[in-house]
Order: structure tokens, then C-alpha cells, then sequence
């Protein structure tokens, strides 16, 4: 009896290492403000919560193996702007993603954008469930869209086109969902919502915005813990690669949402360093995104 239970144990503990090392991708914080909705029953909100909490973190959305300390942080904050008791929701959804910087404690911001069109139905308790081939549920359609978003464009910057197999599986469900009545899937709609930022992010005109990724990241971020010199020279350059993409494509506002996701970030990277360099970092900056001039201007004020 003693030798089957230490084998069972040993079982036990095999078993759960194993799924340590087969972890699900991602290590999301959800959270749900309801501030606005007056005269109602709040427990809806943090079922709703407590529900997505499981569904985006405890599913494999795909077949990588990803360990405990892989899995990507995001958030999804979910601002509620209208909600009746039918179980209609109007909210607004903002979804962030990092990455650690090798050989740092520093986590550089992969994703930060705002969705104002997150609308869809929800009863307290319905369970959240998702395919890849039926597309029939929005609430499930869009968290699964910006999780497919995440953990490609996190792949994007750890390799060259890293993500693409994952970024297909966002594209089809925003293809899937074109029938859908809910606001943010239209094409031509608007220039930041889902179909434009897919559409735009996986174009044969956008490939120089993938290549950035890869290069600021992971030639760029990467190397400045062992040579800040050459990090910051190297992410200076990667900058001509957004540049080309929003001349490829000028209607895409991609490259400024990219930017609104850097801003800080550039402007504590090129706080210092040649001033030939940020003269040119201002230049391409302004270029990309005018409207944030006055922030770039940090930079060549900087300049020495």
C-alpha cells in the first residue's frame, strides 16, 4: 500500500509538472468598471468578470508551448457606458500587452489600444464559449480577436513574421464576423477598428511595421543591457521601417497607434545619445505622427 501511494504521488507531482510546462498563453488582469450604470443589480458585472478571467486564461489558444513565466501580460479594461436588463451591454474596451526585456526588469508595451465599438449580449451565468469555425457569439468573437492580436504580434517581436499563423486566426474571425450587427468588425468603417488594424497589420505593404517589431524588440530592446550604444542605435534605425510603412499605406493609422503604444518609452531611449542621431529619430517621429510633435520635440531639444 505504502509503495502504490508514493507512486501515486509521484504520478500526482509528474502530472503537474507537466502542465506547468504546458501552460496557457496568456496572464490576463480583467477589469470591469460599471461606475456609470445606476439601479441595478451589480453581481452581473463580477460574474461577467470572474467568467472572462477563466476563459482568457485558462484556454490554449494555440498549440505553442508556452511555461508558467512565457505566458504574456495583458490587461482588458472594460468600461460599461450603457446596460439593460436584456443583457445588452455598450462598452468600451481597452487592451494592453507587454513583453519583459531580456536581461532586465524592465516590460516594454506591445499593444495599447482602445476599442470604443465593444458591444453584446450577456446573461448572468451563460457560459462563455468559443470556436474558431463558428463565429456566432460577439462577446467571445472579440475577446478571442484581440487574444489571437496579442500573442501574435508578441511572436512578431521575438521573430521575423513570427506571428503570422496566429494573426490569421484574428483576420478570420473578422471575416466570420462581417455578418455580424454589432459595431467594430465593417470594413471602411473606421481606420482603428478590428478589420483595419488586422487587415492593415497582416498587408504586403505593411511587412516593414512586422519587421519593426521584430527589430526594436528584439535586436533593439534586447541588446541594451550589454550595449546600450548599439541597442539605441539599432531601435533608431528600425524607426525608417514604420516610416516606410505609413508611406506605403497613408490612411493606416497603425503606425501612430504603434507609436501612441512607444511614446514614453522613445522619449527616455533618446533622452541621450548623438545628436545627429535624435535629430533623426525627430525627424521620422514627426513624420509618422505630427500630431505628437510637441512631444518629439523633447527629443531634439535634447539634442547636445
Amino acid at each position: 500500500m505504502r509503495i502504490l501511494s508514493i507512486t501515486t504521488l509521484f504520478i500526482c507531482l509528474l502530472s503537474l509538472s507537466t502542465a506547468k510546462s504546458h501552460a496557457q498563453e496568456l496572464n490576463c488582469r480583467i477589469s470591469i468598471n460599471h461606475s456609470q450604470i445606476q439601479g441595478t443589480n451589480t453581481q452581473i458585472f463580477q460574474t461577467l468578470e470572474n467568467s472572462l478571467k477563466e476563459f482568457i486564461n485558462e484556454r490554449k489558444w494555440t498549440n505553442a508551448h508556452y511555461s508558467i513565466i512565457e505566458r504574456i501580460s495583458c490587461n482588458f479594461s472594460i468600461v460599461v457606458k450603457e446596460y439593460s436588463d436584456d443583457g445588452t451591454f455598450k462598452c468600451e474596451l481597452t487592451v494592453q500587452s507587454s513583453r519583459p526585456v531580456f536581461n532586465s526588469n524592465y516590460n516594454t508595451t506591445l499593444l495599447n489600444i482602445k476599442d470604443n465599438s465593444f458591444e453584446f449580449q450577456y446573461m448572468e451565468y451563460d457560459p462563455l464559449e468559443f470556436r474558431d469555425d463558428v463565429i456566432d457569439n460577439n462577446l467571445t468573437a472579440v475577446i478571442a480577436y484581440y487574444a489571437y492580436l496579442i500573442i501574435g504580434i508578441d511572436l512578431d517581436s521575438m521573430g521575423p513574421m513570427g506571428g503570422t499563423e496566429v494573426l490569421r486566426k484574428a483576420e478570420n474571425i473578422v471575416n466570420a464576423a462581417q455578418t455580424f450587427g454589432e459595431p467594430g468588425w465593417k470594413a471602411f468603417d473606421d481606420s482603428k477598428n478590428r478589420h483595419a488594424i488586422i487587415n492593415d497589420y497582416l498587408s504586403e505593404y505593411m511587412n516593414p511595421i512586422r519587421q519593426f517589431m521584430y527589430d526594436y524588440h528584439r535586436t533593439g530592446l534586447d541588446e541594451m543591457s550589454q550595449n546600450a550604444e548599439r541597442g539605441r542605435a539599432t531601435i533608431a534605425t528600425s524607426l525608417e521601417q514604420l516610416k516606410q510603412a505609413k508611406e506605403n499605406q497613408p490612411m493606416s493609422a497603425l503606425p501612430e497607434i504603434i507609436l501612441e503604444a512607444k511614446k514614453d518609452e522613445l522619449l527616455n531611449i533618446f533622452s541621450k545619445g548623438p545628436q545627429q542621431e535624435r535629430e533623426n529619430v525627430y525627424e521620422i517621429l514627426t513624420s509618422i505622427s505630427p500630431a505628437d510633435i510637441n512631444d518629439w520635440e523633447k527629443i531634439k531639444q535634447n539634442a547636445q
